[in-house]
């Protein structure tokens, strides 16, 4: 706090809110943007935390292919069940991908690619809630593994070139 005359190291800092949450909350803004940290809100480990919705998406995907067990690929058929509206709106920001990261490297702009995986993961909790991954029927299971498996590459990819980690487990 200015105002105060108090300060509070980098290193005070990243101890107390971890070097992710810190990296999360610099890359949240435009490098030309007026930047506020919250300390509180980088402590919290809620889906109110951006980098811990993020990761958390991560972690229970992993969770998901823990629990599938050994399972074989989908084929083309098999994908061509993903038909819920959930499903079609996880493909469509996972399409995004190559864009965003195309336009956040020549734009110098890394909170575009932060942004954009907090979007996917926010759709790819909506899908999680509203289709069962693993069921009764082996095809649709096979085709919805495989679409959480391409959201978990594209998290665990984004939060690599953001300098964040993807757990596996929370």
């Amino acid at each position: 706090s200015k105002r105060t005359g108090e300060i509070i190291t980098m290193d005070e800092l990243l101890e107390e809110v971890g070097p992710d949450a810190a990296k999360q909350i610099f890359l949240s803004r435009r490098y030309s943007s007026h930047l506020d940290f919250d300390i509180e809100m980088a402590k919290d480990r809620s889906e109110k935390s951006p980098v811990f919705y993020v990761q958390y998406a991560h972690a229970r995907i992993c969770s998901i292919f823990r629990k599938a067990g050994r399972y074989d690929s989908a084929s083309p058929d098999d994908l061509k069940m993903l038909r819920a509206p959930e499903e079609r709106n996880l493909l469509s920001s996972l399409s995004l991908f190559p864009d965003v990261i195309e336009g956040a490297a020549l734009q110098l702009a890394p909170h575009r690619l932060n942004a954009y995986l907090g979007d996917l993961a926010t759709v790819f909790h909506s899908f999680y809630h509203e289709c069962r991954v693993l069921s009764e029927d082996a095809e649709l299971t096979r085709a919805r593994l495989a679409l959480c498996r391409a959201v978990q590459i594209v998290l665990k990819e984004g939060l690599r070139l953001l300098g964040m980690s993807a757990p596996e487990s929370m």
